[in-house]
């Protein structure tokens, strides 16, 4: 047996492996009206698809599922293989509601029975 694969055959293999990543791939990043497959996640950054998107910058959010996680501004880190590492400048969490701008009073209790 040779180790000596054919270019054309390195090339399927390598689109192959892509591929399967990117249906792995759980967590999003939407930049504007578009939206990249994350390929590596980390808490410094990310990698997407050097294809796909190459030259991402600034303010970005990250979903997973239906769900935001994170809001991030990045810069685009380097390039690695097939992926285009970005690192995080900021990296905010999202939460379902506002913030608040007042102090909220203790919550009254409900449902007293009276005295009899």
């Amino acid at each position: 047996m040779t180790d000596f694969l054919p270019r054309d055959l390195q090339d399927q293999l390598a689109s192959a492996r892509r591929q399967a990543k990117r249906k792995a791939a759980t967590r999003v990043v939407h930049v504007g009206d578009e939206a990249f497959p994350i390929l590596d996640y980390s808490d410094t950054g990310f990698a997407v698809d050097a294809g796909d998107a190459s030259h991402l910058r600034g303010l970005i959010d990250i979903y997973e599922g239906p769900n935001h996680l994170t809001r991030a501004l990045i810069v685009a880190s380097a390039q690695d293989g097939d992926l285009m590492r970005y690192e995080f400048k900021r990296n905010t969490r999202a939460s379902g509601s506002a913030p608040i701008d007042f102090e909220r009073d203790e919550p009254a209790s409900k449902g007293l029975l009276p005295r009899d």
